[in-house]
């Protein structure tokens, strides 16, 4: 009997790209850390966030410049545009969530790319994103299919764990579905600073007529 070979392809797949600053969050950004949330936080779901929605106009500016290096990275390497294009950041805020707290599971809205820096964590501390592809919808709980695997892979898994640490940026496209989790070990507060994006240039072509300039 003939021996066979398959080939299983991944196609479309939804890129995390995941990158470490190099050196320490510095006294001059952990003091700015602080002055924002005292300033003010607001209830979330399972955590808390700051008032403050636009912490990159006045402050924290070398996370921002190394976010925004970053995101001009993402773009070239898997945006890959025909045409300049530039993605920038639009809002911009704090999360802290308690060592007994979590962040519900969530999408960004009005954002093409979403970006998290992580600036106080603990061993053990993660980000969980969902599958969009039918094994989970974010925040309705439903499954399409409920096959439990042997071992978790990408192709069948519902979500996909990723461990975080101090000074890392996770960028990732703004409809994917991601979540925190409690951290049965953590002693103290889990700092994190998110931000949405939009974008400039011309996108489409006009032969095709999806040409569309946004300034």
């Amino acid at each position: 009997m003939a021996k066979t070979t398959h080939i299983i392809n991944g196609i479309f797949p939804s890129p995390v790209y995941s990158v470490k600053r190099d050196g320490d969050i510095s006294p001059k950004e952990e003091k700015e850390v602080e002055e924002i949330i005292k300033e003010g936080l607001e209830q979330n779901v399972g955590n808390f966030m700051t008032t403050n929605t636009y912490v990159f106009n006045d402050r924290l500016h070398n996370i921002k410049q190394f976010c925004e290096t970053q995101l001009r990275v993402y773009v070239k390497a898997i945006i890959n545009p025909e045409k300049d294009i530039e993605v920038y950041i639009t809002q911009s805020w704090l999360n802290v969530t308690k060592p007994d707290g979590f962040h519900h599971e969530h999408r960004h809205s009005n954002s093409l790319l979403s970006g998290v820096f992580y600036i106080s964590t603990e061993e053990g501390d993660n980000t969980t994103f969902a599958n969009p592809n039918g094994n989970e919808t974010a925040g309705a709980g439903f499954t399409i299919w409920n096959i439990p695997q042997k071992e978790p892979n990408v192709w069948g898994s519902a979500t996909m764990l990723f461990p975080v640490a101090n000074n890392e940026l996770n960028i990732f496209p703004s409809w994917l579905p991601h979540r925190t989790m409690p951290n049965d070990n953590a002693t103290k507060d889990r700092i994190s600073l998110s931000f949405n994006t939009f974008i400039r240039g011309t996108l489409g072509s006009a032969k095709d007529l999806t040409e569309l300039t946004i300034k």
